[in-house]
């Protein structure tokens, strides 16, 4: 893993969300996108080298409806950056670590993705992102 990715946060409305996260961080939303796989909606920001990544449920049985019902809006997982995804699924498998997916999925932001357990990562979801070629 070679930096934070990005945070991402679950919120029940983006387009309250986003006017209030431009004002917080003081830059503009740089990009949206529904993520089909995952029945997400995405907002981006940029802030240094990180990103904020926000997200709304597509579907009201969604993950993210499920997350905010159970939970309410707030901290959803940390994006670490990786070379080779593969290569980080499998080293962090044979380390114990339990994969949400067995093949690395189409995620948002051009990027190739995995998620871990949060049981298997003291409560926080992570999620392992590499910038598709």
């Amino acid at each position: 893993m070679n930096k934070v990715e990005h945070i991402g946060i679950a919120v029940k409305n983006l387009a309250l969300s986003i006017p209030l996260f431009e004002k917080l961080l003081n830059t503009v939303c740089y990009k949206t996108e529904l993520v089909e796989s995952e029945q997400v909606n995405t907002a981006f920001f940029k802030q240094g080298e990180t990103k904020i990544e926000l997200l709304e449920s597509a579907d009201s049985d969604g993950v993210i409806a499920k997350f905010i019902e159970k939970k309410g809006e707030g901290m959803h997982h940390i994006a670490f950056g990786v070379d080779d995804i593969e290569s980080e699924m499998k080293r962090l498998q044979q380390e114990g670590f339990v994969l949400l997916n067995e093949k690395p999925k189409h995620g948002a932001d051009n990027k190739l993705v995995c998620f871990l357990h949060p049981k298997s990562t003291n409560g926080v979801l992570i999620e392992l992102c590499q910038e598709k070629k």
